[in-house]
């Protein structure tokens, strides 16, 4: 995991039991110790009438089941409005009003008592340390998996939990394998494999319009960010490579996966669910199914699946009833993908490409998988409109151990030495350590001229005290400048929340998002008053070169 990684809230919700309509929601991760709250909640019928009436304003193709039907008489699921191919203003601004009052209702149901607390604690966490909070949701009781949960929002006016960049959603699942070492990625390699469009087809599509429509999607994945006045975006962006698949059979499909490095698989064509995983339609002859899929895509260790096809993110249906687990996104994730993107419902072939050409820049800028899908369902949004289904329709699991960088920010990455090293490359830095005041046998040594503290275990001094951040600071050696000339030197770089206590001669003085000089000598306490007193020890004097 990274040790930049941004905090997280995992809710699970389950059915309970004891009723049909009661359900459990719970903390199944929480970035502070006290965040694991547990609520029992009943399902209100207004919100299936809500459910029932957003499905009729905006169902595409009509959902394969419609959950907790036995909440709404006839007459509670009547809408005041017939919708037209040519919405008039007043079906427009109702439309509107359904797409709001779902949202707002969906939050309210989940963030309800201290599950309600535990996001607010969390969210102050995250700012608190300058990151956004993700935030992922495992719906366990199959019935309600239909549900747009990516629409949720706390009240009018405020942005949508999918649309926001501060509290990045994804959903998830517990019953994974576990996820495999991951390659270091400096490039987006994408396999583009173009299926069967319709399962009705018998005959198969021309050469020639295949061809065409592969090198319109190629050139969408690999437009590359524009460089920007106003940022230093265009210098962190990454080279993006595609190769295309066209109707290929399943041993077609496999061969290239095991034969090549890909870490962006992406499917455009045709499915249907299916009992495992969901069916794609790869030809007229040939399918493959998530199961099928998920085996090879985990051995080529693909990071990120993207299906632009119709009911990726559903589950499927044996008679009235939801089959647990079985939609393609979730099988992918169970057998151990890190991230998979699928539709809720079928999307219209412009919606598609706009939404895959702003997701491919911001993934081209580094940024993590649900950022970039908020970002590119902002742009749905902007485009097709507050009131039109389409920025709801992309559905993103993440595997629960993911950290979700396809590719490493710059932040992270690995450091280029610079063109001219500073003075002490070719030396060595003077020894220098950390000691603790209360017990003088304990003792840190700083190693290379850098030294991590915090409360994870792969920081180089871990102090496990509740007001220590995760990352908290850095020791670091470096150069500084006096009259112009290079004067090796350490120095305190503080990222905590609570920041770095210095003693100064005039008292302890807080140093917070700061870097400062730090002399031989200097007693320090990590976050709080109340923390142990640790002493920076220079063992060697001299300074110069």
């Amino acid at each position: 995991m990274s040790g930049m990684e941004n905090p997280c809230l995992s809710l699970a919700i389950a059915r309970l039991t004891t009723g049909q309509d009661n359900f459990a929601i719970w903390v199944t991760k929480a970035p502070y110790p006290g965040g694991y709250g547990h609520h029992d909640s009943t399902w209100p019928e207004s919100l299936t009438v809500t459910w029932l009436a957003w499905q009729e304003m905006f169902s595409l193709r009509g959902l394969p089941h419609v959950p907790l039907v036995h909440h709404a008489t006839q007459s509670a699921r009547l809408l005041p409005y017939e919708v037209s191919n040519s919405p008039t203003p007043e079906t427009a601004s109702y439309s509107s009003r359904i797409m709001q009052h779902l949202g707002i209702s969906l939050w309210q149901w989940l963030f309800e008592g201290p599950i309600q607390n535990t996001l607010a604690q969390s969210r102050g966490i995250a700012q608190g340390q300058n990151k956004p909070l993700r935030v992922r949701l495992e719906i366990r009781d199959p019935e309600i998996i239909p549900l747009p949960w990516e629409i949720m929002q706390p009240m009018a006016g405020k942005q949508s939990i999918s649309l926001s960049q501060q509290l990045l959603f994804s959903r998830t699942t517990s019953y994974v394998e576990p996820l495999m070492p991951r390659r270091n990625e400096q490039a987006l390699n994408i396999l583009l494999v173009l299926g069967q469009d319709t399962s009705s087809s018998t005959l198969p599509v021309g050469s020639l319009e295949l061809e065409q429509e592969a090198s319109a999607l190629v050139d969408v994945l690999k437009v590359r960010a524009q460089p920007d006045a106003n940022s230093n975006k265009f210098a962190r962006s990454v080279a993006c490579h595609v190769d295309t698949l066209l109707q290929p059979t399943p041993a077609e499909l496999i061969q290239v996966l095991e034969n090549n490095t890909y870490n962006v698989f992406f499917y455009a064509g045709h499915g249907i669910p299916a009992p495992d995983g969901g069916l794609l339609f790869l030809r007229a002859d040939a399918t493959i199914n998530g199961t099928e899929l998920a085996q090879v895509l985990v051995r080529a260790q693909v990071a990120l699946c993207v299906f632009n096809a119709c009911w990726g993110a559903q589950p499927d249906q044996a008679g009235s009833s939801t089959i647990p687990r079985s939609s393609l996104a979730e099988v992918l994730i169970h057998h151990g993908v890190p991230a998979v993107l699928g539709m809720r419902d079928s999307i219209a072939d412009r919606e598609a490409l706009s939404f895959i050409q702003s997701f491919a820049q911001a993934l081209a800028l580094r940024m993590p998988i649900d950022q970039a899908v908020a970002v590119a369902r902002q742009q749905l949004l902007t485009l097709y409109k507050f009131n039109q289904p389409a920025w709801t329709l992309p559905v993103l699991y993440m595997h629960p151990e993911f950290d979700g960088e396809l590719i490493r920010s710059v932040e992270e990455g690995i450091t280029e030495l610079p063109s001219t090293p500073p003075s002490w490359v070719g030396g060595m830095p003077p020894v220098a350590s950390l000691r603790s005041v209360e017990e003088s046998d304990r003792q840190w040594q700083i190693r290379g001229g850098l030294m991590k503290v915090g409360r994870r275990p792969e920081n180089d001094l871990v102090i496990q005290e509740q007001w220590v951040s995760q990352q908290h600071a850095e020791i670091i050696y470096r150069d500084a400048f006096a009259d112009d000339e290079p004067r090796p030197m350490y120095f305190l770089r503080d990222f905590s929340r609570n920041g770095t206590l210095i003693l100064r001669p005039e008292g302890w003085q807080k140093v917070r998002h700061q870097e400062v000089p730090l002399p031989s000598g200097s007693q320090l306490k990590f976050g709080s008053t109340h923390g142990q007193t640790l002493e920076f020890v220079i063992e060697t004097t001299e300074m110069s070169r």
